[in-house]
C-alpha cells in the first residue's frame, strides 16, 4: 500500500493535476496527515513531562486507531496475542470474565464464565467495571484493563461494580485463578438432555458430540428432547458456531458473512446428519448470549429447528479477523464482516428475539382460599369405582433455582406428551 502511494506521489505533474481535480479539496492528503502524526509524535517524545519510549508512543497510537473503529477492533501486543491464542484453545489465566468497552469508557461484562472466580463472586452480564484495585478504568484501553485483570494466579483484585437497579457502586474482591474452560457440560434431567455451551473454543464441537452421545446412552428410548443452554455465552470462534449449528440441521443455510464490498459474501451451509435425529430442541438465550451463540440461535430459529426461550440476546453481529503482524509477535483483531441469519437479518445492535419470552424469576406460592368441590355437596353421587379416592393437589416446587430452565424442560415435556398422544 505504501509503495502504491509512493508511485502516485512520484507521478508526472500532469497526472498530479488531474488527480487534484478529482479529489475533494476538503480532504487532507494522506502524506500531510502522516506528517502531522510525525510532528505530534516528536513533540510528545521530546517535550512530555516524563520520558516515554518510542515503543509506548507508537503502540498507544496504534491502539487508539484500532479502538476508534468499533468496540471489537483492537491492537494486541505479543502478550495479549498469546493470551488470546491460549483462550481460544480453552485454557487461560485470570478471572473468567468476558468483557468489552462500554460507550461510557467503562469495562462492560458480556458474561462471566461458569465455575470461575467471576461467576462464583456473582458478577453478572451487563455489570460495568468502573475501577480496578481502586484505579479508574476510564482512560484505559480494553487491552490495558484486561491485562490488569489477568494478573498472577492467586493474587487478589478488587473490582468496583456499577449494576443496574443498585443505587451505589459496590466492590467485589476476586482471587485470580487458572481458568480451564470446559465449554460443554451436559446431563440428563427427567429424560431430557440438557447441554450447556459456555463459549465457542477449539474444543466445543468435540465436546458437543460427546455430550449428545452420553445423553443418548443414558436416556435411551425414553429421551424426550434437548435443552441447549446458550445463556451468558459470549461467543468465540466462528467455525465452531457454524459446526454446532450444523450438528442439529440436515440442510439449509446456517449464516452468511458480508464484508466491505458487495461481492465479498460467504455462505455457510448445513450438511446432512442431525446428531439428535430430529428430536425437539429448546434453546435458552439471554442478554449475555453474543456472537457465535447468536449465530447458532439464529440458524436454528430461522430453519425452524428449535424454539428459542428466554430474553433478547446481546446483538453482536460482526466478525473479527485476527491478523498476526510482522514484528514483535503482535497482531490486530479487525472487524472485517457482518454476519446475517439465514433469513437475511442482521442482528447487529438488535439481537435475536426469543420465540417465547421468559424473564428470570422466582417461584412463589400464593395461599389459595379454601374451595368446595362436588364431594363436599350434601347428597352428591358417589364415584362408581369402588375405593376411588380424589387426587390430592401436588404442591408447587418452590425450590426451582433456574426458572427459565424449568420452563424449557416443561416445554420439551409438553412436546413429548403431544407427540405420544398423537401417535396413539
Amino acid at each position: 500500500m505504501l509503495g502504491g502511494l509512493c508511485m502516485a506521489f512520484m507521478a508526472s505533474p500532469s497526472s498530479i493535476a488531474q488527480a487534484q481535480e478529482t479529489t475533494n479539496a476538503d480532504t487532507p492528503d494522506t502524506f500531510e496527515l502522516l506528517d502531522l502524526f510525525g510532528e505530534v509524535f516528536n513533540r510528545a517524545r521530546e517535550d512530555y513531562v516524563e520520558e516515554v519510549s518510542d515503543k509506548e508512543l507508537i503502540e498507544a497510537a496504534i491502539e487508539g486507531m484500532m479502538s476508534s473503529l468499533d468496540p471489537h477492533s483492537t491492537y494486541m501486543n505479543s502478550e495479549s496475542f498469546e493470551a488470546l491464542q491460549t483462550h481460544t484453545k480453552g485454557e487461560f489465566g485470570g478471572l473468567g470474565i468476558e468483557v468489552n468497552m462500554d460507550e461510557s469508557g467503562l469495562v462492560k461484562v458480556v458474561s462471566p464464565i461458569d465455575d470461575t472466580p467471576a461467576a462464583r463472586a456473582g458478577i453478572e452480564a451487563g455489570d460495568l467495571i468502573s475501577k480496578l484495585d481502586g484505579e479508574n478504568v476510564k482512560g484505559k484501553t480494553l487491552n490495558e484493563a484486561v491485562e490488569i485483570m489477568r494478573g498472577p494466579v492467586g493474587a487478589e483484585i478488587v473490582l468496583t461494580i456499577i449494576r443496574e437497579g443498585v443505587a451505589e457502586p459496590f466492590e467485589v474482591t476476586l482471587i485470580r485463578d487458572k481458568i480451564q474452560v470446559q465449554s460443554v457440560r451436559s446431563r440428563v434431567e427427567n429424560n431430557i438432555g440438557y447441554i450447556r455451551i459456555t463459549s465457542f473454543s477449539g474444543q466445543t464441537q468435540s465436546g458437543l458430540e460427546k455430550a449428545i452421545e452420553s445423553i443418548q446412552d443414558e436416556a435411551g428410548d425414553a429421551l424426550l428432547g434437548y435443552v441447549l443452554d446458550l445463556r451468558n455465552n459470549p461467543g468465540g470462534l466462528l467455525n465452531q458456531g457454524v459446526s454446532v449449528s450444523d450438528s442439529f440441521l440436515e440442510k439449509g443455510e446456517i449464516v452468511s458473512t458480508r464484508g466491505r464490498t458487495p461481492e465479498n459474501i460467504q455462505r455457510f451451509q448445513a450438511t446432512p446428519g442431525d446428531l439428535t435425529n430430529g428430536m425437539p430442541i429448546v434453546v435458552l438465550i439471554n442478554g449475555g448470549s453474543a456472537s457465535a451463540a447468536e449465530i447458532v440461535a439464529g440458524a436454528l430459529q430461522d430453519q425452524h429447528r428449535a424454539i428459542l426461550l428466554g430474553t433478547q440476546t446481546f446483538g453482536k453481529g460482526s466478525v473479527q479477523t485476527i491478523t498476526p503482524l510482522s514484528r514483535n509477535g503482535s497482531a490486530i483483531k479487525l472487524t472485517t464482516q457482518r454476519f446475517y441469519t439465514p433469513s437475511g437479518k442482521s442482528i447487529q445492535q438488535l439481537g435475536i428475539t426469543p420465540d417465547i419470552t421468559v424473564e428470570r424469576a422466582r417461584v412463589e406460592v400464593i395461599e389459595a382460599t379454601p374451595q368446595r368441590s362436588e364431594k363436599d355437596l350434601t347428597g352428591s353421587l358417589k364415584n362408581e369405582v369402588e375405593g376411588a379416592v380424589a387426587t390430592e393437589n401436588v404442591a408447587t416446587d418452590t425450590a426451582i433455582e433456574d426458572y427459565q430452565l424449568a420452563r424449557a424442560l416443561d416445554l420439551i415435556r409438553g412436546i413429548g406428551l403431544y407427540r405420544s398422544q398423537a401417535a396413539n
